[in-house]
């Protein structure tokens, strides 16, 4: 870096400081009187050390030959001690008293990221690196416990202490003690500020690093099929070692740089605490001084630059826990690019029309998805939509939940605008088995409950009934209790689709949307769950997305999409009267099936 690029970073740097122990505040002032307590204490604890030396100073001049008086050590000692022990104590007590701050805080901030996380948009999370954000919150939780500590309790005490110590020197001694102390103290001060910002630069590197090779590694074992399948451990153990050599480099540069800094300030203290007590001695040997006005000095000095010592190392930690909570708060900035309104209402659901009037939309300004859709699913009917892969069926789905806004048009239900309604209102009323279903790491009981969280067991049970996956969980040697594994890894893709089945069944939702709901089941199977799904969708306003033609025969309109436009829309009959697109599609698939039976 060079010298010209110093200041605008670290000025950024010291901005970005600012806003994230802003951003601190709210926790704090949430308990006010534990705070205030704790200050109260942590300054009881620092006048009691600083009268520690005062005590001494009494104790020797006492016990000097000269002013040899029996009683007076006696309850100078007894005091002394008992300071020794407030010193102690009042700290301890303070700890206790605001342990309840620091850990709140760390649950609210974590708490406040995590739902965060799930207000940002499907955009985002395509986009995220989850082994990297995992490592960023870990870190950043841990900083704020580290800075409420050691900034109030550390810092602060610390600058009093330092106050406290440079008044008594110099009320009571030559005006030199005062001036060393403080030169002392500035160049200290001004060394460790300026390596330390040097040094930060190392940090962010590191966490970067560190952020990149947690991502790789738990990006290799959430995929470690794919990874056996191609025989590639060598290569991902490659991949995820250049970035531990990296951050193996940056932790080294690191490391020197600590040894830099701790030498230098070791330097700085022992020419401070030489200078001082070489005036102290010739205070001693002139007569002016006391040997306890030397112990005194003594004491004092050690008393203030140990601290003073570790004030280096807590501003060093300080900087780094803020450079890890930057990284946290930063999530808590990305912008929600779906919000609900300001007077958004809730969905009137009910008997459920769903319209779609004139849709674009693209992912992206240079990729347009859908161009000019236009449908209605009448409330009880279901339509099904088929086309070729990339034809934008399932965006369809994506954007009926609000996952992104369209660009054009509108999406009705009931009439209502679902730009207008609250997500969660929306969202509550439509139920989709998706075409890869993925599962939390838990028990089959609980995959299928979590389409609704409160429901009874007897009602859980009936949902697998119907998915036709019952029997099978019984047969389980845990039944229910079975666990799923990493995103359902334990079960078949066939099993997997069943959950989700049951889970949509168990939501109980007024619109039903099926993403090739069948896609990982056998033809067997497929026919067994038809039945079944028909019946799910039985008065109910439903979206089937398919490949497979032999599934949406029965729908009451089907839609032909081809390069995001509906080509054609009727009945199965009427389609295959109309002998286009549809009907060479259905035509291919029979085919097909007659070469492949099991298919």
């Amino acid at each position: 870096m060079r010298p010209d690029q110093i200041p605008p970073s670290a000025a950024t740097g010291t901005r970005s400081d600012w806003r994230t122990l802003a951003q601190l505040l709210p926790y704090l002032l949430e308990f006010k009187g534990r705070v205030i307590l704790a200050l109260g204490l942590l300054m009881l604890a620092k006048f009691a050390n600083v009268a520690v030396p005062l005590v001494l100073k009494q104790i020797i001049d006492a016990l000097d030959k000269s002013h040899a008086v029996l009683v007076l050590p006696v309850f100078l000692i007894v005091g002394y001690g008992l300071l020794r022990l407030f010193s102690t104590l009042f700290g301890e007590l303070r700890d206790a008293v605001f342990a309840k701050v620091t850990q709140r805080a760390i649950r609210r901030v974590a708490l406040q990221v995590f739902e965060h996380l799930h207000s940002l948009s499907l955009r985002f999370h395509l986009d995220r690196q989850t082994g990297g954000v995992s490592r960023d919150i870990e870190r950043g939780t841990r900083g704020i416990g580290f800075l409420l500590n050691f900034m109030l309790f550390n810092i602060l005490p610390t600058l009093l202490e330092i106050a406290l110590v440079a008044a008594i020197l110099f009320s009571k001694y030559n005006i030199w003690f005062a001036v060393t102390t403080f030169i002392t103290l500035i160049i200290y001060i001004t060394f460790t500020l300026f390596i330390t910002e040097w040094r930060m630069v190392m940090r962010r590197t590191m966490n970067d690093l560190d952020s990149k090779a947690n991502t790789r590694a738990i990006d290799s074992l959430l995929n470690y099929e794919t990874v056996k399948y191609f025989g590639n451990e060598q290569y991902e153990a490659r991949r995820y070692d250049d970035n531990m050599q990296r951050w193996e480099t940056a932790a080294v540069r690191n490391q020197t740089s600590l040894a830099l800094l701790n030498a230098g300030q070791s330097v700085i203290v022992a020419i401070g605490i030489t200078a001082l007590m070489l005036l102290a001695a010739g205070g001693v040997v002139n007569g002016t001084m006391t040997l306890g006005d030397l112990v005194l000095v003594n004491v004092f000095m050690l008393q203030l630059y140990m601290p003073l010592h570790f004030l280096g190392f807590v501003y060093r930690e300080i900087r780094h826990a803020l450079a890890d909570m930057e990284k946290m708060f930063r999530l808590l900035h990305e912008h929600r690019e779906i919000a609900d309104a300001p007077d958004a209402a809730t969905l009137r659901a009910g008997s459920a029309e769903v319209s779609l009037e004139q849709v674009s939309f693209g992912y992206a300004p240079d990729r347009q998805i859908l161009f000019d859709v236009s449908f209605v699913i009448p409330a009880g009917h279901t339509v099904a939509v088929v086309g070729a892969s990339g034809a934008g069926k399932s965006t369809l789905s994506r954007l009926l939940f609000r996952f992104y806004d369209i660009g054009h048009g509108r999406i009705r239900i009931n009439g209502q605008d679902i730009r207008n309604v609250t997500q969660a209102s929306l969202r509550a009323a439509i139920g989709i088995v998706p075409q890869d279903t993925v599962l939390f790491n838990d028990t089959i009981y609980y995959n299928i409950a979590y389409g609704r969280p409160g429901a009874a067991r007897e009602e859980v049970i009936a949902a697998a009934q119907a998915a036709h996956i019952h029997s099978f969980i019984e047969s389980l040697p845990q039944g229910y209790q079975s666990e799923v594994g990493e995103r359902g890894l334990k079960l078949s893709g066939g099993e997997k689709q069943r959950v989700a089945i049951a889970r949509a069944i168990l939501k109980n939702p007024a619109i039903l949307i099926f993403d090739e709901a069948t896609s990982a089941l056998d033809s067997k199977s497929e026919k067994a769950i038809q039945a079944e799904l028909r019946a799910i969708a039985q008065n109910r306003t439903t979206l089937i997305i398919a490949h497979r033609l032999s599934t949406v025969v029965e729908a009451n309109q089907i839609l032909v999409m081809d390069k995001g436009r509906i080509v054609e829309r009727g009945t199965h009959r009427e389609l295959l009267a109309q002998n286009k697109l549809y009907a060479q599609m259905w035509n291919l698939q029979k085919q097909v099936e007659q070469i492949h039976p099991a298919c």
